[in-house]
């Protein structure tokens, strides 16, 4: 078999299966591991695939700019953040993170729900300078103008200081195993200090999300407390998230 060949079956079974494992793609196609790991270098070179330990998972287009991002799933993403609006209560003190997703929550604000928004995002923040009874806290840093969010030590800093009722965090990619996936080291670290600071943590789910990997890893499942998703998601994706301890709520 070709290498191209072999290559476009690894693409295949990945997109049927969520993951493939180098040591069986190693017996299947009788050759070595080494092999196998040299075709998912270059698949993963080309932006096909994220390798992980013994093998590799489906690539997140989530990592695109934030401009391609917004023509992703956009239907999809608007239902899932009217539903998650609904988690909201008034009063609480809510963490906002950056994101296409989280840009469609806050336009699914009541004008009369009260609460305090907390956000490292300018975008989210600029979003509710014209809702009548929210307000903003907009946490300070380093632009990181690719997902148009401040991270580094002085955004870090300004997380400490919050005890919030519910975040809901951004993720490129959310995976049974390989758990919650991002794009960046440092935005990963600001999620993290994000959910350390909030009694609940919630993901918005979008399909292009859903078993897919980034290379810098959140943390596991055991991280958040709730998934919101569109109604066609697959069954057992949705029955293994629930067997993590995580809620799944339905739009």
């Amino acid at each position: 078999m070709l290498t191209s060949q072999r290559k476009q079956y690894i693409l295949e079974q990945l997109a049927r299966d969520g993951q493939v494992l180098s040591k069986d793609l190693s017996v299947r196609f009788e050759v070595s591991e080494d092999t196998i790991r040299r075709d998912l270098r270059e698949l993963a070179a080309a932006g096909r695939l994220q390798r992980v330990h013994g093998g590799a998972l489906p690539s997140s287009s989530a990592v695109a700019t934030f401009a391609e991002r917004k023509t992703l799933k956009t239907d999809a993403k608007k239902t899932i953040a009217r539903k998650g609006a609904e988690l909201i209560s008034a009063g609480q003190v809510v963490l906002i993170d950056g994101g296409t997703t989280t840009s469609e929550l806050i336009k699914c604000l009541p004008d009369d729900l009260q609460i305090t928004v907390v956000t490292h995002s300018p975008s989210i923040a600029l979003g509710l300078t014209d809702h009548p009874a929210i307000e903003v806290i907009l946490i300070g840093g380093r632009l990181y103008k690719h997902s148009i969010v401040t991270v580094g030590a002085a955004a870090v800093e300004g997380i400490g200081n919050i005890h919030a009722d519910i975040f809901f965090m951004g993720v490129t990619g959310i995976h049974p195993e390989a758990g919650l996936t991002t794009g960046n080291y440092e935005e990963a670290c600001i999620k993290r200090a994000f959910s350390g600071r909030a009694a609940e943590t919630v993901v918005l789910v979008s399909p292009e999300k859903i078993n897919a990997a980034s290379p810098f890893v959140i943390g596991n499942l055991g991280l958040i407390n709730t998934v919101v998703v569109d109604s066609g998601t697959d069954e057992n994706w949705l029955s293994s998230i629930e067997e993590k301890g995580v809620t799944v709520v339905t739009a």
